[in-house]
């Protein structure tokens, strides 16, 4: 039960990431979460201060989630987020106490063209197959 709660909770909270909806997309936070990107070497501490450096960011941004897949404690998001059309594969990975974030790290990655070496071996992930998939929408997503 507990974890189709989380995974409900995450549902709205990518919604409403994507939506702007600041006060919704923070709820899932315990007071004293933290945040913190690698890549930059930073550290949020605390849902207010987490919400706060989002809500004053100034570019555009979207939200395309691709999977999210966890149970317990331990939850991760793969999604595309979107600055003013610049595209960053995201992972998100969450660790939860009872049905809030404690502590959540983000990776992201810029995209690159595929190497034509191994075309063979490969399939596009943005093939007509994969159209239409359940995949990156709310209401489908499933682990």
């Amino acid at each position: 039960m507990r974890d189709q709660e989380i995974r409900e909770a995450l549902n709205q909270h990518w919604a409403a990431s994507d939506s702007g909806d600041f006060a919704t997309e923070h709820d899932i936070y315990l007071e004293d979460a933290v945040l913190d990107y690698p890549q930059s070497r930073e550290r949020i501490v605390g849902r207010h201060n987490i919400q706060t450096t989002r809500s004053l960011q100034p570019n555009k941004k979207r939200f395309v989630v691709h999977r999210i897949t966890g149970s317990g404690d331990l939850w991760v998001s793969e999604y595309v987020l979107t600055y003013d059309n610049q595209p960053s594969y995201t992972v998100s990975i969450m660790e939860f106490h009872g049905v809030k974030i404690a502590h959540e790290t983000q990776y992201f990655a810029d995209p690159f063209e595929a190497s034509g070496w191994r075309k063979k071996w490969v399939e596009n992930m943005d093939s007509p197959k994969d159209q239409g998939s359940p995949e990156g929408t709310f209401a489908g997503l499933g682990g």
